[in-house]
């Protein structure tokens, strides 16, 4: 499968200017992929006035989404501010090329920014099905907590996208090649760069790991769309080989 991941400063609570850039980046990509995945709050950056840019999901940039989605027959995630039933929800979409939507609410939130005190937090792990890869689908700060994602499903890749900062950058670097080695899966994670309203500056550091750790794509601090190609057969022949997954420890989650 080709993953295309999207690296760019995001304008601050300004769904319309965020949308137009990143059409413009995707409509200009020379190559085919089939996974295209934004960062985290992609429509606004990472902000605590969720009442400001809050759509549904019925909304302009979902309708959006399946639009750019069915253009290049790809699927797309990424995660924006969504309000249902009165409660406001940091939401990893994916959109697939038919149109069907599936979602994962972030479980962690970012007490530290006052996130747990505007948002609501999701209940579910949620494994998405797509062109015969198991996809897990996380957010930001969940990379902190490695027993809500721990590999006891065997799917095949672990997606975090990401409002992480500059100072706390180095654990991002850690912490997504420690997610790729205990679960053995393909890791990516999708960050943003720039300066937000709050002075936080984003470094960027996006990246694609194997199941041993090994970097396959590191996008630096730059802008623009990086593709990776990820194979499944090696992958599994690599876990056959180690087989580390089945010795790991049972448990259940409160």
């Amino acid at each position: 499968m080709k993953i295309a991941i999207f690296q760019s400063e995001l304008a601050w609570e300004n769904p319309e200017e965020n949308r137009k850039n990143i059409e413009q980046y995707f409509r200009d990509a020379p190559q085919s992929f089939d996974l295209f995945v934004l960062p985290e709050m992609f429509t606004s950056g990472f902000t605590m006035q969720p009442q400001e840019v809050a759509e549904t999901m019925e909304g302009k940039t979902i309708v959006w989404l399946k639009e750019l989605a069915a253009e290049r027959n790809c699927a797309i995630t990424g995660s924006l501010v969504i309000k249902a039933n009165g409660d406001y929800y940091n939401r990893m979409v994916f959109v697939f090329p038919s149109g069907d939507v599936q979602f994962y609410d972030k479980r962690h939130l970012f007490a530290l920014a006052g996130e747990d005190k505007l948002y609501t937090k999701g209940a579910e792990k949620v494994i998405v099905q797509y062109k015969g890869w198991n996809i897990c689908l996380q957010i930001c700060y969940d990379l902190r907590f490695p027993v809500f994602v721990r590999n006891t499903e065997q799917y095949d890749l672990l997606i975090y996208v990401a409002n992480w900062p500059q100072p706390r950058i180095n654990a991002w670097d850690a912490l997504l090649k420690a997610r790729a080695i205990e679960n053995m899966c393909y890791t990516v994670g999708v960050n943003r760069t720039g300066t937000d309203a709050n002075q936080l500056q984003y470094p960027g550091h996006s990246q694609v790991l194997d199941c041993m750790g090994q970097e396959q794509l590191y996008a630096h601090n730059d802008s623009g769309i990086f593709c990776c190609e990820l194979n499944q057969l090696e992958q599994n022949a690599k876990r056959l080989q180690f087989n580390f997954l089945n010795d790991a420890d049972r448990f259940t989650l409160d």
